[in-house]
């Protein structure tokens, strides 16, 4: 991962509301249909509850509509989770459960998005573990456009959303998660990333409150 931060003559941002002023991005990360659907990788190898995710589609799609609309840049962060991509430590977890298929293998039904469509000029980012900035384009394509701020939605709060913030915070950028806009297979370990975020890593909050922020 890049250890360069966002680079501003501005000074620092304090408060939420001062944040969104400065330049921002919306994230989108693994709204595939191996981690959302029904019959998905995480629904039948994994054996978790993804009746959550389609509850996160909605508000999603509202910031997605609402960050075109404003000239947001919308990028959607997407997994390839096949095992000769993998790092070591991915690996060998499930080695230990004897799991051989691969998550969200490209080309498959499993990749494709979960009842969301990117338009053919934003961003695709591929990663090949839990955080989105770990040897993938993600960080410079943001640097390219000056951004500041990231806002987060996605699944699951606590593995993948939560590891892309912590390092998205660790290189500098304003982190804002929605907190009606992600999801993970238990209330307990969702919230336990909102208390987290909303205690060191940034601010948590309803994606209303953005929306209102960009309206404003």
């Amino acid at each position: 991962m890049p250890h360069d931060r966002p680079t501003t003559s501005q000074p620092v941002a304090t408060g939420l509301a001062e944040k969104l002023q400065r330049p921002t991005a919306l994230l989108v990360i693994d709204m595939q249909n191996d981690f959302c659907a029904s019959g998905g990788y995480i629904d039948r190898v994994m054996g978790k509850d993804v009746q959550s995710a389609a509850t996160v589609v909605p508000p999603i799609q509202r910031m997605v509509d609402a960050a075109r609309r404003r000239g947001v840049p919308v990028i959607w962060v997407m997994a390839d989770y096949s095992h000769a991509a993998l790092p070591a430590s991915m690996r060998s977890k499930l080695l230990e459960r004897n799991i051989t298929q691969a998550c969200c293998a490209p080309g498959s039904w499993g990749a494709e998005l979960f009842q969301l469509q990117a338009h053919a000029d934003e961003p695709q980012v591929i990663k090949h573990t839990y955080s989105g900035f770990h040897r993938t384009s993600l960080h410079e394509t943001l640097q390219r456009r000056g951004i500041e701020t990231l806002v987060f939605t996605g699944v699951q709060t606590h593995i993948c959303v939560e590891s892309s913030l912590r390092d998205a915070h660790s290189l500098g950028y304003y982190c804002v998660m929605l907190e009606d806009a992600v999801s993970a297979h238990t209330p307990a370990a969702h919230q336990a990333t909102v208390d987290n975020v909303n205690f060191l890593f940034g601010d948590a909050c309803p994606s209303q409150t953005v929306l209102d922020a960009w309206q404003a």
